[in-house]
């Protein structure tokens, strides 16, 4: 990154988006599973997953924290650019957010996808849905640039290694660490790297800790039983822990959604006391000042201080 010419003029973080209400989850399940039905009765119990964790998600509200703490750091760093947020599934949506772009007079901007590993569906869809916005608005729409992968980022592994370590204070130094990510389909995992970044950041955090022992687990998948998908189930490697202590680090997920509310503070936990494991889960990364501080480093390069 080093010698380029800092050309964009605001930063657009972009993520999954959530409901934020009990009335906006089906309407928001419909929009995501809109190019992929499933059966009823699995649509039916995502809607239980989500009155079980108080019939709404975080993810919009913890999105919002993180870029009114991106704004700030960059305002002290003397970068007068503006955040602005743009979700897949629920408002503002891609649109939207370039409509925002244009209307401040914006010609290019940096694209932060909020996921640290890289996958088809953690990534590329985001590109290729921003890019068909783009073309479908026309005109003098603003560009959207993108940082190449920060999943090995030293201020992305010293967040999620203190979120861990405050997990850790409440066990006994023995505990395990097992890192959680969403399971995705195994043909779309041995695409973009996503099982070797995952891989590496794991090794990182754990070599940050000091600690030789750990996990990759996965968790949340879905589609049809007969398709394979990425291996092991979490809660089929809590098990193996049996008597144990564990701490379960959402490794995969930036901030807390269905997955991690329901997922693994509900099932997981169940699996584990089932299994008699200790379990702590580790906080999600959200506005992590070390994160934070990694998005305007990265913002750093590619938009001048002088902007305005």
């Amino acid at each position: 990154m080093r010698g380029r010419e800092p050309n964009c003029e605001a930063v657009m973080l972009i993520g999954f988006g959530g409901p934020t209400a009990a009335a906006e989850v089906r309407p928001f399940l419909d929009r995501v599973l809109a190019d992929r039905p499933i059966p009823r009765e699995r649509y039916e119990e995502v809607v239980r997953h989500y009155d079980a964790v108080g019939g709404r998600s975080p993810y919009n509200e913890m999105t919002m924290r993180l870029a009114a703490a991106l704004q700030h750091k960059l305002q002290h760093m003397g970068i007068r650019a503006p955040v602005i947020i743009a979700f897949r599934n629920m408002p503002p949506f891609f649109d939207d957010a370039l409509r925002d772009l244009k209307q401040r007079g914006i010609h290019r901007a940096l694209g932060f996808v909020l996921a640290a590993h890289r996958s088809e569906a953690s990534w590329d869809r985001y590109l290729d849905e921003i890019k068909l916005a783009r073309e479908q608005l026309g005109g003098e729409v603003s560009a959207v640039e993108y940082p190449p992968s920060w999943h090995d980022d030293p201020e992305f592994v010293e967040a999620v290694a203190e979120r861990t370590r405050a997990a850790l204070e409440h066990l006994d130094a023995s505990a395990e660490l097992i890192f959680t990510a969403h399971s995705i389909p195994l043909l779309m995992g041995g695409r973009a790297g996503y099982v070797e970044q995952l891989n590496e950041s794991a090794r990182l955090i754990a070599q940050y800790l000091k600690r030789n022992s750990w996990t990759l687990a996965f968790q949340s998948r879905s589609g049809s039983p007969r398709d394979r998908w990425l291996e092991p189930d979490v809660k089929d490697v809590l098990r193996r822990f049996s008597g144990g202590q564990v701490v379960l680090v959402p490794l995969g997920f930036l901030c807390d959604h269905v997955e991690v509310l329901y997922d693994l503070d509900i099932e997981a936990a169940k699996a584990a006391r089932e299994a008699g494991v200790t379990m702590v889960r580790a906080a999600t990364v959200g506005e992590h000042p070390k994160f934070v501080e990694m998005i305007a480093k990265i913002a750093g390069q590619y938009i001048s201080p002088v902007s305005s």
